[in-house]
């Protein structure tokens, strides 16, 4: 159903203005059957979502609200989650499922597409930034396959917490509006065991520029649909790239730099604070370089480079966090693969890939520099103490974010062994802590890392200041969702909320919620929901 439209001031729910260009300027599925299929010569389904029984607001972005033009006290109405959960309409929203392919875990997978996200339309906020707003989990479409469409409460919470917390590291994402209880029960077999148990539903609305993945151009060039893989692209150009200019050969190969710099620039990011994205298919692939698809992520705890937080990869670690930044390069040859219909040779395309590998360089040395507190990256002599110290980390089992917090406070030179070995101390999980091998390693680190720092120059507070804006205090923390996902299913809102107000300042030190960045429980090493995760949602 469609709202009823009421005389609206500025920033209400009737006064936001849509303009659905993806909708309008590429061809359609000419089916208006809900079924699951295949979908050929055609952007994307028109889709209604389904109705939920009893949609109720968890939790809002305040911050998001704004970006879109909303007063955010308006997401206290019973419409707002009327519209969000997927029971209404506000004037203008036409909803559509895109169509679209992908390579997961490094085979093509075919047709793929928005099985249960839900595009509501593309609103345009007060400075004329068109944003699309996307419904996940609100019911099945034609490319649902074999799914009902829905989302459980605790992968939708884990979602909306985690993308808003990426945005404020700093780091390319979607954003996420809205969380939103359904009241209907969702049957899911969480660790695939054949064990399908009723979970409570909800609805996350996600919201970015655009949600075009790789796999959108994968799918009409896997299919030699080259006219509608031509439309795509210039669509891009046009509205996500304008700056690189018309439709053309050079366009699209301008077009591909542009997506491998921005890739680069977003897996450097999640580097820097060792968050493990868990599924890199390329159908979770941003053409704009934003983190898309928050299923099974988590964040590095005791440091192990091949360490993933996703189930299904736990055998061939694919997506394990040291591979990220590799992985994301295959990726963007498979997307230069689908652009070659454009473009006509290969070569280009091949040159172009080395954008990639020159801007993840340059950006994670740039990063490192202000994580250790340098000027700048001095080379293979400052790649070399990195690297010591991440072998000294794995075999001590140390907290990614608590260790490089910690050096921030390392004493200058010449203070005791006890004090200096303080952030190795604080940050590892060994019960026994370091072994005489390990601390006479780790001191002879940390007096070489002191050096380093002395003739850099910098005084206390600067470095202290570079240090603290490139390593943040608090993450979401696997154990920490998991704890708001069991209190919210029972009815208890309070620590999903505390979490979204600390996570808003993750580079703050908020003494009050310093339990929220301590070490990892040991109770939740191994429970499920906290430290590795299916896909199942």
């Amino acid at each position: 159903m469609t709202t009823t439209p009421n005389p609206s001031m500025p920033g209400t729910l009737e006064h936001l203005r849509f303009d659905n260009r993806f909708l309008n300027e590429l061809p359609g599925d000419p089916e208006a059957c809900n079924l699951p299929r295949q979908v050929h010569a055609a952007a994307h389904s028109r889709v209604t979502p389904g109705a939920v029984s009893a949609p109720r607001l968890l939790a809002c972005a305040s911050e998001v609200a704004a970006w879109i033009g909303l007063d955010p006290a308006e997401c206290a109405r019973p419409e707002f989650a009327e519209v969000f959960g997927g029971n209404a309409l506000l004037p203008g929203m036409e909803p559509w499922a895109a169509c679209y392919g992908g390579h997961q875990f490094g085979h093509w997978a075919g047709q793929l597409g928005d099985g249960r996200a839900i595009n509501l339309g593309e609103v345009v906020n007060p400075d004329g930034q068109r944003l699309t707003l996307q419904l996940k989990g609100a019911g099945p479409t034609p490319y649902a396959r074999s799914a009902d469409g829905r989302a459980v409460l605790r992968s939708s919470l884990r979602e909306f917490l985690c993308s808003e917390a990426m945005h404020h590291l700093g780091i390319p994402t979607t954003r996420a509006l809205s969380l939103v209880a359904t009241g209907d029960a969702v049957l899911r077999d969480m660790l695939y065991t054949g064990d399908m148990r009723p979970e409570p539903g909800a609805v996350v609305c996600r919201v970015a520029p655009s949600f075009t993945r790789f796999g959108h151009f994968e799918i009409h060039a896997a299919r030699k649909d080259h006219a509608l893989l031509r439309q795509l692209a210039d669509h891009t150009l046009r509205h996500d790239y304008p700056e690189l200019g018309p439709p053309g050969t050079e366009a699209y190969l301008a077009l591909f730099r542009a997506v491998c710099r921005r890739t680069a620039v977003m897996v450097a990011h999640w580097m820097r604070v060792g968050f493990v994205h868990g599924v890199m298919n390329t159908d979770n692939m941003s053409i704009l370089g934003l983190t898309i698809d928050y299923g099974p992520y988590g964040w590095l705890e005791d440091y192990d480079p091949d360490w993933t937080p996703n189930t299904t990869d736990a055998r061939g670690r694919r997506y394990a966090y040291a591979r990220q930044p590799e992985v994301a390069g295959w990726n963007l040859a498979r997307l230069a693969e689908a652009l070659i219909p454009l473009v006509g040779t290969v070569e280009p395309l091949q040159e172009a890939m080395a954008v990639y590998g020159e801007a993840y360089a340059t950006t994670w040395r740039g990063m490192l520099a202000a994580k250790l507190g340098w000027k700048a990256h001095r080379g293979a002599e400052d790649d070399r103490l990195f690297e010591d110290l991440l072998e000294i980390m794995r075999r001590a089992q140390c907290d990614w974010t608590i260790l490089f917090r910690t050096l921030i406070d390392l004493p200058a030179l010449g203070a005791d062994e006890d004090t200096l070995l303080k952030p190795f101390s604080e940050a590892g999980y060994l019960p026994e802590g370091l072994d005489a091998e390990q601390r006479v390693t780790a001191l002879d680190w940390l007096r070489r890392y002191q050096q380093r720092r002395a003739e850099d120059g910098h005084d206390d507070e600067t470095r202290g200041g570079i240090m603290r804006a490139a390593n943040p205090r608090y993450v979401p923390r696997n154990y920490l969702a998991q704890q708001a996902i069991e209190r919210a299913e029972a009815g208890d809102l309070a620590m999903l909320h505390t979490l979204q107000q600390v996570l808003r300042r993750p580079y703050d030190d908020q003494p009050e919620h310093a339990a929220l960045a301590a070490r990892r429980p040991e109770w939740a090493r191994h429970k499920a929901g906290c430290s590795m995760l299916s896909c199942s949602s």
